[in-house]
């Protein structure tokens, strides 16, 4: 007694799907959800990107303006300048603007954009924001009415600025103090909606993005132990830590204005006694060796590094292109030579793919023979297909590996492309910025041409009468990919595109010196 397959198997599923009529919309099976996939993708990363934050109707915070001259401090990586206890107008002097490149990028340059570091005490008066500071060998130095006196020291290692308060309590009781810092910015350009932009929270060993249109609706606290906060654009970011435990942390939008704020728990301070309390800012680019250098003194700042899902993916390649740029100096010969690293290491995999391609093209005669003569019968129809596919040692998704693995590679490298900083203002012949879209839409249109050709040589000569058949309907859907591919790429990164089209002119080399061994 032969026994049939269940009705409700994978196989009868992928088979009734193509031999019903009533259900040839889904005849494109894997190549309409990759195709309806990729453009769902495409027009939320385009269309409903946040370029800026929106205002919100609430009343604006009135922000009191410091009196006090500014003061300058300098180091080879970055410049600062001082009101008290205000921190303003942090210049990065190796990174250029792309709209003005004689410019340096500037950080919380606007009228009140600053961070502010000080205490609160209801015991003893503490400087506020237009105290007159005396200045002694670089350092700041204060003394109140009870004799409690404050010295601040302002030093610059690379990113990272140390702003160090000694406090010494030389009133006859003890005192209560409670150090705080904020930083106060306007909203920042967010290029992609594919990076994490807006604000940053470390707390309780978790990072927790919370981007600008979240902080348009709602404000956000957190208590820590130890944490850091701050803001992060798509290639810099300025966050802060006050090396003290039990902390408060909030986020929150007031007027145009974006608020990150701490509050330590009360330091009690005897009589005679004195305590040094560090505070920390990174204020630079999001760069994997530099955000990991400077989390020594700021908790969590290394997790701030937005690689996406495919992280496993995208770290490598960064690493990968930024090893290969070392070698070439040039970053779009960088990713030409990652791209064909990709397809050597892919090649057993491809010669497999084209391998079952030959073999499904073979097996169409007899595919076509068993489902006229089993048409009325289709439980012994899935029977004997399955014969056919087992006997071929195929089935109808083998050829698609390559693509499957290609899809997190591509959205690893794009992500790659948006995090990475060096790449922001690299030229290769015609393309000023590989990390933005081609300005003549070349590539896109190269690319386009090279996949059509691929796909051509790819592609098995089978009829197209049959609409049923699989490889048939395989070939129906793949015709629109050039085109779909073309007008989705338009808009992307570059350095993506020339991926892609790399690949595809590898793609042809390979196809032939297949054919040509596989005779």
């Amino acid at each position: 007694m032969v026994t049939y397959l269940d009705n409700n198997s994978g196989f009868n599923n992928w088979n009734s799907m193509r031999q019903n009529q009533k259900k040839t919309k889904s005849s494109i099976g894997f190549w309409g959800w990759l195709i309806l996939f990729l453009m769902a993708w495409w027009i939320i990363g385009t269309f409903f990107q946040s370029k800026k934050a929106q205002t919100t109707t609430q009343q604006p915070v009135v922000i009191e303006a410091s009196v006090l001259e500014k003061q300058s401090i300098d180091s080879d990586k970055i410049s600062i300048d001082v009101r008290g206890l205000r921190i303003s107008n942090i210049e990065l002097k190796e990174h250029k603007q792309t709209s003005v490149p004689d410019n340096s990028v500037a950080l919380l340059n606007g009228e009140n954009n600053f961070i502010e570091i000080g205490f609160l005490s209801p015991d003893t008066t503490v400087p506020n924001i237009n105290t007159k500071w005396k200045l002694d060998s670089g350092n700041m130095i204060w003394k109140n009415e009870a004799r409690v006196s404050f010295n601040r020291k302002i030093s610059i290692q690379d990113y990272v600025i140390k702003i160090s308060d000694n406090i010494k309590n030389n009133s006859n009781r003890e005192i209560g103090l409670s150090p705080y810092a904020r930083i106060i910015s306007g909203a920042g350009e967010a290029q992609s909606a594919s990076v994490e932009t807006g604000g940053v929270v470390y707390a309780n060993s978790n990072i927790d993005y919370e981007n600008w249109a979240k902080l348009n609706k709602k404000s956000f606290a957190y208590s820590t132990v130890r944490g850091s906060f701050g803001f992060a654009e798509q290639y810099w970011e300025t966050v802060l830590a006050i090396d003290a435990n039990d902390q408060t942390i909030s986020l929150k939008k007031n007027g145009d204005l974006y608020f990150a704020d701490t509050i330590v728990a009360p330091i009690k301070v005897m009589s005679g006694d004195e305590v040094t309390i560090d505070t920390y800012v990174f204020a630079g680019p999001r760069i994997a060796r530099v955000l990991d250098s400077a989390s020594e003194n700021i908790p969590g700042l290394s997790k701030t590094m937005d690689y996406g899902w495919f992280w496993f993916f995208a770290q490598p390649m960064l690493w990968t292109i930024n090893w290969l740029y070392a070698l070439v100096g040039n970053y779009g010969i960088a990713i030409i030579l990652m791209t064909l690293i990709l397809r050597l290491l892919m090649w057993p995999l491809t010669r497999k793919s084209y391998a079952s391609t030959m073999a499904m093209q073979k097996m169409q005669p007899e595919l076509q023979r068993v489902q006229k003569l089993y048409a009325n019968d289709k439980a012994r129809l899935q029977i004997e297909m399955m014969k056919v596919y087992q006997t071929h040692k195929t089935s109808p998704m083998s050829g698609c590996l390559p693509m499957l693995i290609q899809i997190p590679i591509f959205f690893a490298l794009y992500k790659a492309l948006l995090i990475s900083v060096p790449m922001r203002s690299a030229h290769f012949l015609w393309i000023s910025d590989l990390a933005a879209m081609d300005p003549y839409f070349i590539l896109p249109i190269l690319m386009g041409a090279t996949m059509w050709l691929q796909q051509f040589l790819q592609s098995p000569k089978t009829s197209n009468s049959n609409k049923n058949d699989v490889m048939a309907s395989t070939q129906r859907a793949m015709k629109w990919m050039p085109i779909i591919f073309t007008i989705m790429f338009a808009w992307m990164p570059s350095g993506l595109v020339l991926y892609w089209t790399v690949s595809n002119i590898f793609g042809i080399f390979q196809m032939y010196i297949i054919k040509k061994t596989m005779k």
